[in-house]
């Protein structure tokens, strides 16, 4: 059955096997500075592993339905990944094909539908929290205007009454020529308190004019469409870039 659909899909998914999370364009001029929300414990690294695994073994499944064609079971698929990639990154393949079946599973894998915090929280390796909150303290961008090359920063620290599940900070901006750029960060499951999370924006190269920026801090995925995911906050703003 799936030879069939191999064959119309190829066309339709080579062009994005490599694309990350968003579907904006990934900017390195969005980078972190307060450090990871990530601490060294047991359960939290177990999770992070999982998920950075996940981006690799997402594609890999892709490449063995699409090209060898490997569809007939879970043992088979996941055994191929293994040997492609690492005998845990199999297990953990394992672990979510069974939870789906195999009929279901490639489907989730050839529309490129299955995003690595789900993929990691149905193999049960990444806390889930469906009563959980977040909320921005104080939303805010400074500088509001620089010149070209001036690092903006964005304070995105955020309080949460029940806690969070795995979780995601998505910080997107459109430029002057309306082109959309941004970048994804992770963030731990966390217990109930209030924490710091500071953004900076590079302006290096950048176009003279105005930015509007747009922050969301989400339950999984920002955008994902799966269970265990919705938006927690958003906050809006802008910067300008002067010469």
């Amino acid at each position: 059955m799936y030879k069939t659909v191999i064959l119309v899909v190829l066309v339709l998914v080579v062009g994005v096997t490599g694309a990350s999370y968003s579907s904006n364009i990934r900017s390195q001029n969005i980078q972190r500075i307060t450090p990871s929300l990530y601490h060294n414990n047991g359960d939290n690294d177990l999770c992070l592993t999982c998920i950075n695994e996940a981006v690799e073994a997402i594609n890999v499944l892709l490449n063995l339905i699409l090209d060898e064609g490997i569809v007939s079971s879970c043992d088979d698929l996941c055994g191929a990944l293994a040997n492609r990639t690492s005998k845990a990154i199999g297990v953990v393949c394992d672990l979510v094909c069974d939870a789906f079946g195999i009929d279901e599973f490639i489907k989730l894998i050839i529309k490129v539908d299955i995003d690595p915090i789900w993929y990691c929280e149905i193999a049960k390796m990444c806390p889930i929290n469906d009563q959980g909150d977040a909320k921005f303290t104080d939303f805010k961008i400074a500088p509001n205007t620089g010149k070209r090359g001036t690092t903006f920063v964005i304070d995105c620290s955020f309080t949460s009454k029940n806690g969070t599940g795995t979780s995601m900070l998505r910080i997107e901006f459109v430029d002057p020529e309306k082109q959309v750029s941004g970048n994804d960060f992770l963030i731990e499951a966390k217990k109930p308190g209030t924490y710091t999370e500071k953004i900076g924006i590079k302006s290096e190269g950048f176009a003279v004019g105005t930015y509007n920026l747009t922050a969301q801090i989400c339950n999984g995925e920002c955008g994902s469409q799966h269970p265990h995911s919705a938006i927690y906050d958003t906050g809006n703003s802008l910067f300008v870039v002067t010469k």
